[in-house]
């Protein structure tokens, strides 16, 4: 079984993209036509500036944009290390899902693991 990461580069709708510490790859409300996968290197997503989380080499990110009609990107991504990221496009992604249905239960898991993060951070925020 391929991981996420693996799927997205065998699938990949073009070269892989190289973006330096720091560099914004997505911004909130950006149009995203593409989601990505970390071949190399650290992201940090946020939301109005404030990190929710570090994803790593092998993560996925940006799949949200390709699901939703309107492709409007929910946060933002920023490099925090150098790094090497694959790309797919929503007619590729779509592919990979019909095709390679492990594909689509990682992809559900990663936005799992992402909510239930998002849920304790309320949690502990709401209780404070």
């Amino acid at each position: 079984m391929l991981n996420p990461i693996e799927t997205v580069k065998l699938f990949e709708s073009q070269p892989e993209l190289n973006f330096a510490s720091g560099e914004i790859i997505f911004q909130e409300g950006d149009q995203g036509q593409v989601m990505y996968g970390i071949v190399e290197g650290e992201v940090e997503m946020s939301i109005h500036g404030h990190i929710l989380e570090v994803i790593k080499q092998g993560d996925v990110f940006g799949q949200g944009a390709l699901v939703h009609e309107d492709y409007l990107r929910a946060s933002a991504a920023i490099a925090k290390t150098d790094c090497q990221l694959a790309c797919l496009d929503r007619e590729h992604f779509l592919f990979a899902v019909q095709q390679t249905p492990m594909f689509a239960l990682e992809v559900m898991k990663s936005y799992s693991d992402r909510h239930r993060l998002l849920k304790q951070l309320v949690d502990s925020l709401l209780t404070i």
